[in-house]
């Protein structure tokens, strides 16, 4: 190439970006201030309560509390569920499975669980890489994290993370819509988060709704650096609007808990396997505090949060510096926040920070998947896919993780996640029917 030529494409390329830079500037001009959130309605009065570990709970029926397994394919590793509540009831759940994370059979699957029996029905298969492909008109290399919610018109929306190259720092958000409470799906659209390539856009977290109709969905960024930001998506799935949380440069993965019109709180997974992070907002998100750090350890992982209908807030998370062998329940009331809240213990390895053998891992899975109905085929599937996972030659680590809540409109609270990257795990509890004598995490007793 001649330098006149590279002269020119230079100064091309210069004014181009000028343009770009005086568009956002103009545009940044322009935006009017986001509408007030809609916060949790109340409720019937529903007393706080805590939850016992899920050994204590009742694995049948569902009068005050229970658990049971949602995904029912033995032999999958499985990861990052979501829920929603259908209009009959029923409670209907998405997650990713295949022969592991980032595999080219990773598919979206769902099931939907009977509110009579609370038991889960046969799994199927929403998306694959194939009909991403064929809906998107672009290579898909891989697939996860799907979130599913209902928009203000009715519809059900799911939202999912989908790759073409690189890693998951090059991931898009695909997203799709269903009439018919999930029977049936329309085509995946891909939602533009940026101008420059649409890339390294991730989601996790619940969306909220404003009072105008509008859904604030929490994602992530990867690529490069680490950080949490809240889109504002209108009625058409457009991205109209974006609002950075500042000080998140090693956070990811927000979760957004409405407590008021104009005051919310997010909370965000630390990249760096240190503090669970936290920032707020007093004038309707237009603009967030710095993040700053809480009083809780987080080991690079996950989290989810859900304010109740009596303004009960609640967080689920993995409360260890290093791992996610114990999954936990922080509560607190409406607009404090959870430094110092008593956590209690939803599933814990029996022996914390201490690795089982193989053996002791494949007996300690068979025992539990056993009496939760599998065959001892089906256990031996699972078992494999967990040992796939999460097992070295002679020892093995236990994961419970990416937790997702929802709270029912008759006021029970669902909890699912990922029980040894085996199988998606429910757990339900009643607020009306809980016991008061509750108790506390053992890997939290530092606190």
């Amino acid at each position: 190439m001649s330098r006149p030529l590279q002269s020119k494409l230079r100064l091309l390329l210069g004014v181009l970006l000028a343009l770009a830079l005086a568009l956002a500037g103009w545009k940044t001009l322009q935006r009017q201030p986001l509408a007030p959130l809609s916060p949790v309605g109340p409720a019937a009065d529903q007393p706080a309560f805590l939850l016992k570990t899920v050994a204590q709970t009742a694995s049948t029926g569902h009068a005050g509390f229970g658990a049971g397994f949602v995904s029912s394919v033995p032999g999958l590793a499985v990861h990052a569920a979501s829920l929603v509540e259908l209009r009959d009831g029923r409670l209907r759940a998405v997650w990713f499975s295949g022969s592991r994370e980032g595999a080219g059979d990773v598919a979206i699957r769902s099931a939907v669980m009977d509110p009579v029996t609370f038991r889960w029905g046969d799994e199927s298969i929403l998306y694959d890489r194939e009909t991403l492909q064929k809906g998107l008109w672009r290579y898909v290399r891989k697939v996860g994290n799907p979130v599913i919610a209902r928009a203000p018109d009715g519809s059900l929306w799911l939202w999912m993370v989908n790759v073409s190259l690189g890693g998951w720092a090059g991931s898009a958000i695909t997203w799709a819509r269903s009439e018919d409470e999930g029977q049936s799906w329309s085509a995946p659209r891909r939602l533009v988060t940026s101008p420059f390539l649409n890339v390294s856009t991730l989601v996790k977290g619940a969306p909220f709704v404003r009072q105008d109709g509008a859904i604030g969905l929490p994602v992530y960024h990867e690529f490069l650096t680490k950080l949490g930001e809240v889109l504002e998506i209108n009625q058409h799935g457009q991205v109209v609007d974006k609002v950075r949380i500042p000080g998140s440069r090693t956070h990811l993965q927000p979760v957004v808990l409405v407590t008021g019109p104009q005051q919310a709180q997010v909370y965000m997974r630390s990249g760096l396997a240190q503090s669970l992070m936290s920032s707020k907002t007093e004038d309707a998100g237009n603009t967030w505090a710095t993040a700053s750090a809480t009083a809780w350890p987080n080991p690079d992982s996950a989290l989810a949060g859900v304010v109740t209908h009596s303004g009960t807030q609640w967080l689920a998370l993995n409360p260890g510096p290093r791992d996610r062998e114990v999954l936990a329940l922080l509560q607190t009331q409406t607009g404090q926040t959870f430094n110092g809240a008593r956590p209690f213990m939803v599933a814990s390895s029996p022996t914390p920070q201490t690795r089982l053998s193989r053996a002791g891992y494949a007996g300690l899975l068979d025992r539990e998947l056993r009496a939760q109905g599998a065959s001892e085929s089906q256990a031996q599937q699972f078992i494999e896919s967990a040992s796939r996972q999460l097992c070295g030659s002679q020892t093995c680590s236990q994961e419970f993780s990416y937790p997702y809540l929802l709270q029912a409109r008759d006021g029970t609270v669902h909890l699912l996640y990922t029980w040894h990257r085996a199988r998606i795990k429910h757990v339900w509890f009643d607020p009306k029917a809980m016991p008061s004598t509750l108790e506390p995490a053992r890997a939290a007793t530092s606190h």
